[in-house]
């Protein structure tokens, strides 16, 4: 009895650490992310995110928000390994003369983190897609 006891824990344990569907190892980012479906969730609850929020929303107040969801749609699509090719202006050109200051920055990462704890998306998989967009930070700050 004691040895088929300690074999159902044991299995509940291993069951527990197994990582979900969504996020097999054998996924993309892209896949975890739910793919563009996934992907106008997130973009769209981001963009709701900015559109209540007084630091950054002035940043976005005369954007063209249809272009913007559509880019950045393609452009997270791209970045998180999906089928999608990126073919906007550089981060550069976008934010030059935007004159982001690192407050600001970090802001914007706050509210996208805020999105996709909102829809749901894992915490290993935002990390996965932070790391992505990570390196973009000096393209976008004080040009």
């Amino acid at each position: 009895m004691k040895q088929i006891l300690s074999s159902l824990l044991i299995s509940l344990v291993l069951i527990g650490c197994s990582t979900s569907p969504n996020q097999s190892t054998n996924s993309t980012l892209y896949e975890e992310l739910n793919g563009h479906t996934g992907l106008e969730q997130l973009v769209d609850a981001f963009i709701e995110q900015i559109a209540y929020d007084e630091q950054i929303f002035p940043y976005f107040a005369k954007a063209n928000v249809d272009r913007f969801r559509d880019n950045f749609i393609t452009h997270m699509c791209d970045v998180s390994g999906g089928p999608c090719k990126y073919q906007g202006d550089s981060m550069i050109d976008i934010h030059t003369g935007m004159n982001i200051n690192e407050a600001d920055f970090n802001r914007v990462v706050e509210l996208l983190i805020n999105a996709m704890e909102e829809i749901g998306i894992a915490y290993p998989t935002q990390n996965k897609l932070l790391s992505r967009l990570a390196p973009l930070r000096p393209e976008i700050i004080n040009k």
